[in-house]
């Protein structure tokens, strides 16, 4: 059963949280918190995605509280160090937010960056990891296909484990994947797996070796699990720069993959300036806890959106829940 708007929003909050360094250009991360059954659980689609996307944000947010999480076959989750495009002189202390990690996913082919500065920070985040730690590269779908065999080549020496979204369609990745394929060096599809029939539609086109899978977009934690099953390639559970509660969600879909071969995305606690509790999942030893998380109310008070801010989300929440309905009718 659907719960009403109103049963959403009756312990519904809106909070704002400032971001340690400006992140998928934004420098604030707005957010919707609210109370199901289950324990607190979020809504956090971001501000420009249209009613439709958003409403499987709302889906995964109902999921994760008003239905048990699936049985955890871990307790912990192995995750990555996440180094926006900052100059390279400023990567170890941005590394230094992530203790324990093993491995870094570097962003890439931003709009304000170049190849050359691309190069100069994966080389930075190379030096500081050693010779034994991984790094994948994340372009966000910012480069075309010659861009992308450019670009690969020109960042292959520093021992990738993966190369994430390089072009933005399916197409394209498959032509990438084809085009690279003699380098031994997987592509992985982020973006191109947002909405339900997508990570099908990649596995099908041969256009990616192995799916960042989010909770959230995917309509949340049941539904991405049915999706991972039949995609039957190797995942990376990821996070859209979640609140520690949305972290939380991510956390208990990782806990339930059946093979978890990667560190997954599910640190980025460590890129919010503040959080809606006082036990954060913050990376330790390379690992953040399988748990529920509770705000706390000073901090929600704390960083209360505008009331212009909060009635936006109360009302997308309706227009979300509308579209939801005539989904599940």
């Amino acid at each position: 059963m659907l719960p009403e708007p109103n049963e959403l929003l009756a312990t519904a909050r809106v909070v704002a949280l400032p971001l340690v360094t400006r992140f998928r250009g934004i420098d604030v991360r707005e957010a919707m918190l609210f109370e199901g059954p289950e324990g607190w659980t979020e809504f956090s689609p971001f501000v420009e995605y249209d009613d439709d996307e958003a409403s499987a944000w709302l889906a995964a947010a109902i999921d994760f509280g008003w239905t048990a999480p699936p049985p955890a076959l871990r307790d912990r989750i192995p995750v990555n160090a996440t180094v926006p495009a900052v100059d390279p002189d400023s990567v170890a202390a941005v590394l230094a937010r992530f203790p324990g990690c093993r491995t870094a996913k570097v962003k890439v082919a931003g709009s304000d960056q170049t190849l050359a500065q691309d190069v100069a920070r994966v080389r930075a985040v190379r030096e500081a990891l050693g010779p034994e730690g991984r790094i994948r590269v994340d372009a966000n779908g910012g480069w075309n296909v010659d861009e992308a065999e450019h670009a690969i080549h020109a960042l292959a020496p520093f021992d990738l484990e993966y190369v994430e979204q390089p072009c933005a369609s399916v197409e394209e990745l498959a032509e990438i994947r084809r085009r690279t394929k003699y380098m031994g060096l997987p592509i992985a599809a982020d973006e191109s797996v947002r909405r339900a029939d997508d990570p099908l539609a990649v596995a099908e086109a041969g256009a990616a070796d192995l799916l960042v899978i989010k909770a959230q977009p995917l309509g949340g934690i049941h539904r991405a699990l049915e999706l991972i099953g039949r995609t039957g390639l190797p995942v990376v559970v990821s996070s859209a720069l979640d609140t520690s509660i949305g972290l939380s969600m991510g956390a208990h879909l990782a806990a339930s993959v059946p093979s978890l071969e990667f560190d997954c995305g599910l640190g980025t606690a460590s890129l919010l300036a503040a959080d809606v509790t006082r036990s954060p999942l913050l990376p330790q030893d390379g690992s953040i806890p399988v748990r529920r998380v509770l705000p706390h109310l000073d901090l929600l008070e704390r960083y209360a959106a505008s009331p212009e801010r909060t009635e936006w989300w109360f009302e997308r929440v309706g227009r979300a829940h509308a579209v939801l309905a005539q989904t599940v009718a």
